[in-house]
């Protein structure tokens, strides 16, 4: 049996794990004899310090946001800065050691990353020949940090055309080996929505999970005659659910922790809109079901580029926080030709992508030639 092994980087939810559970959910559907495992390399090496690294992350990006946004782009995105090569691979050679003890122990025949940080020291190691594994890199944002490896690589999965021109021109990387797949999502919500002609329009707003967006001041003035239907993904903040449940508003509807695939795609069927944080895997969700898509807030680094990069190409708005949410909302949801230009830019978007991720790794790896035999 093959073994797939994906390495995400902490234990607490993010894009990564996202990304990664949704393709072992595609292998577990296609594939009887191929076989995924996911491991959060820190844990595996000392729970106690990825627990302490992760709340020390989180603290830094909540607590001083600056700080933390100078250092990424001084340290993590800077084009043909390789002080990240340095810092991880070769003055840490301990990290080196325990990358190899985990795969040792794990013996899979493809590895696929899903952050940067394992990417770096895999392709570190396999140029110095100290591992042979085909190594995979799927990215989650709709950029290339400097973190990520990229000469001891053998497939990218990137978001667009251009990150593929970025690798090609800037990193030198072989044009085959680069595969525009879009930012990989689940494929409960591939299928793009059908044309709705509900009379109530229903506003989708993500990002209470993660505090972001002040989701609370954002709806403080939504009248009780709007006409839209605003349902608010709470997630785990069960503050934010219980203050709005007590706020009884007629025109907004808290929801708790959405667990179920089925339930969520329902939500993004029967929306007119989405207001959230720039994350790459909600973003790329709503783009893939033709989503109208509102910024109310982003993370300090990889986030604000995103935004940046999408708003160039015409597949979002950021929000203004100074002015009325509904004001914006309308400026758009409105407009027949603003709104119609922003899903000709997603249908636009969407066509340029090439096969899945799944798709690729079995194509490249002849795992479904392996699939045939052993079911000969």
């Amino acid at each position: 049996m093959k073994k797939i092994l994906f390495l995400p980087l902490f234990q607490m939810p993010s894009g990564h794990h996202q990304v990664a559970d949704a393709i072992m959910d595609t292998f577990a559907e296609r594939f009887s004899n191929v076989s995924c495992q996911k491991v959060d390399c820190l844990s595996y090496w000392s729970k106690p310090l990825e627990q302490l690294i992760s709340s020390l992350y989180m603290k830094w990006i909540s607590v001083f946001p600056k700080q933390f946004e100078n250092f990424y782009y001084e340290h993590v995105y800077k084009e043909g800065n390789h002080t990240c090569d340095d810092f991880v691979v070769k003055s840490w050679p301990i990290i080196e050691y325990h990358m190899k003890k985990l795969l040792d122990s794990e013996n899979p025949d493809i590895i696929v990353c899903t952050h940067s940080f394992p990417s770096r020291v895999i392709s570190g190691m396999k140029e110095k020949n100290m591992i042979h594994i085909p190594v995979v890199n799927v990215y989650t944002d709709f950029l290339v940090s400097d973190v990520w490896g990229k000469d001891g690589i053998d497939i990218h999965c990137v978001p667009d055309q251009e990150t593929k021109q970025f690798l090609q021109n800037v990193h030198q990387v072989p044009s085959e080996t680069i595969h525009v797949t879009g930012i990989p999502i689940h494929e409960a919500f591939l299928q793009k929505r059908t044309a709705l002609h509900q009379k109530e329009k229903h506003i989708l707003i993500a990002g209470g999970n993660a505090g972001l967006g002040n989701v609370k001041k954002m709806l403080e003035h939504i009248p009780v005659n709007s006409p839209y239907m605003y349902h608010v993904l709470c997630g785990k903040n069960k503050k934010l659910f219980n203050e709005l449940l007590k706020r009884n508003h007629p025109r907004i509807k808290p929801l708790s922790y959405v667990t179920s695939r089925v339930e969520m795609n329902h939500l993004y069927e029967k929306a007119s809109a989405i207001v959230t944080k720039a994350g790459g895997v909600t973003i790329s969700e709503s783009l893939h079901k033709r989503l109208p898509i509102f910024i109310h807030s982003s993370l300090p680094g990889q986030e604000q580029i995103n935004i940046e990069y999408l708003k160039r190409k015409g597949l979002l708005i950021p929000l203004n926080e100074l002015n009325s949410l509904e004001t914006q909302l309308k400026e758009v949801l409105e407009n027949d030709m603003k709104r119609n230009r922003l899903i000709k830019n997603m249908d636009r978007y969407i066509a340029s992508l090439d096969e899945s991720v799944p798709d690729i790794l079995a194509d490249c790896f002849h795992l479904y030639q392996y699939e045939t035999s052993q079911n000969q």
